[in-house]
């Protein structure tokens, strides 16, 4: 099987100009986990803030992995339903 839905999924398939807009609510969070951010760190050490910053590069680089899986299994799924829409199964 190709990587299309992957490659689709981080870019490098553009059918059209993607959004970089946020939704209310999307940049409300990224502002309150900012700002929760700004907190802990003005509290840490230096090296607890190293401890701190390697651990968001890692659950980042998580939910960005876990973020494309969820992406192409939901994409695998809605192909499916299209499939079994528009294909006519024969009963019996």
């Amino acid at each position: 099987m190709s990587d299309f839905i992957e490659d689709f999924y981080f870019g490098n398939i553009e059918p059209q100009e993607i959004s970089t807009t946020f939704s209310t609510e999307l940049k409300r969070k990224l502002d309150l986990l900012s700002h929760t951010e700004e907190e802990l760190t003005s509290k840490l050490t230096d090296e607890e803030k190293e401890l701190f910053i390697k651990y968001i590069s890692q659950s980042s680089e998580f939910l960005c992995v876990s973020n494309a899986d969820s992406f192409i299994a939901g994409f695998r799924l809605g192909a499916r339903f299209t499939y079994d829409t528009f294909i006519e199964k024969k009963k019996g």
